[in-house]
């Protein structure tokens, strides 16, 4: 019996290729067997629509499905474990071998995932650590000791800088805008790029999920799913203690930009996070995912009354606010100080945390909220990327 269970499991699992029970996190595969699936963890993307992993034995092709608002076509990744060949056929593709040992961040939002899939020191370089809000000690020392290479922002990123670097691969967001995107520069050069869309996403949990996009990278899906998991549960368990509350205040966002009031959509993230939290934001019916553009008195007309009024873009103080334009003492929020701003954590050269880990923290954020629409539901919290403006 043992001799048939020997040649039963031998034929399976030829000598030297049984069956790997995780992703190679570092190195390269030695002996590459063709049968064998070098991807035993894997991710399925549940919440963000904006990317799509495909899976084969030895490669994965990941597609970014909207790489910016009204981009034409998706771009293409096939990231293929090291050691082993790439495929065929993927002509319009990135050809990127995993994992990765180097990386440069676009954007502060990417590295709160560096953090958690425990991958900082692969980090070579950032646009500008003026923007960076962090109090990951890892990340201060780095600045502090000018370990991080400042690249640039955008079409005017440092080529020199970026080719001295070599790194594996760039993480960056695209807006669709030559004049201002780094990608094209970057794959000119013969860099890998990888855009990432999270921005685009209008639920929160959807602008979360992007650290597994990040994973792919590093082969280290098993960690983001890990981390997204308990992400989603802890989310969840907050939206319970709002679905039955009899009475939702009202809530409005925004200030005035260059004129014009945009208020995110009824279809935004930010339209979710109020729903969630218990509250009845005044345009939830807008079907826009974005911004509605709107005059200072049709905001007035609709909100004037409104119970709550947040993300009041650089203020700290109400008398900011009046500042800015004396009107605002008119909306009902103002005058009973009902004024809350994401802004509580900032550094001194304007970083905002509300811009970095909030993204992959939307339970922390929703937490906030909740405490202020419905303190009663959570009267033991400590607002963490909000303050109230006296």
């Amino acid at each position: 019996m043992k001799y048939l269970l020997l040649v039963i499991f031998a034929t399976l699992f030829p000598l030297g290729s049984a069956p790997q029970e995780t992703n190679l996190i570092d190195g390269c595969v030695e002996n590459y067997d063709p049968n064998q699936d070098y991807f035993p963890d894997k991710v399925e993307v549940e919440y963000a629509s904006g990317f799509e992993v495909e899976y084969f034995n030895n490669y994965r092709v990941l597609r970014v499905l909207s790489p910016w608002a009204g981009a034409a076509e998706p771009f293409e990744y096939v990231l293929v474990q090291c050691g082993t060949p790439a495929p065929e056929g993927y002509d319009n593709a990135q050809i990127i071998e995993t994992p990765i040992d180097t990386l440069v961040s676009l954007s502060t939002t990417y590295l709160p995932h560096l953090i958690e899939l425990g991958e900082l020191d692969s980090l070579l370089g950032v646009d500008s650590d003026s923007y960076i809000f962090t109090t990951t000690p890892e990340v201060i020392e780095l600045i502090n000791q000018e370990k991080l290479a400042n690249v640039g922002l955008g079409a005017n990123i440092n080529l020199e800088i970026m080719l001295d670097l070599s790194p594996d691969l760039v993480i960056a967001y695209a807006l669709g805008l030559p004049e201002y995107d780094a990608h094209p520069l970057l794959l000119d050069s013969g860099i890998h790029v990888a855009l990432n869309a999270e921005y685009l996403e209008n639920t929160p949990l959807g602008q979360a999920e992007w650290i597994k996009f990040t994973a792919l990278f590093f082969n280290k899906e098993a960690l983001g799913n890990e981390y997204f998991n308990a992400l989603v549960a802890q989310y969840e368990t907050l939206t319970t203690l709002t679905e039955a509350v009899e009475s939702r205040p009202t809530v409005f966002a925004g200030v005035p930009f260059d004129g014009s009031w945009y208020v995110p959509g009824g279809q935004s993230y930010v339209a979710q996070l109020f729903d969630d939290a218990g509250a009845d934001y005044l345009w939830k019916d807008e079907e826009s995912a974005s911004g509605v553009q709107m005059d200072f008195e049709v905001v007035l007309e609709k909100a004037q009354n409104a119970d709550f009024w947040l993300n009041v873009g650089f203020w700290n103080s109400l008398e900011d606010g009046l500042a800015e334009d004396e009107r605002y003492a008119e909306f009902s929020a103002f005058q009973n100080g009902q004024v809350y701003n994401n802004n509580a954590r900032q550094s001194e050269s304007g970083g905002s945390d509300y811009y970095e880990s909030a993204v992959i923290h939307p339970d922390v954020l929703l937490a906030d909220l909740i405490h202020i629409f419905h303190p009663d539901l959570l009267p033991d919290h400590t607002l963490h990327y909000y303050q109230k403006l006296e």
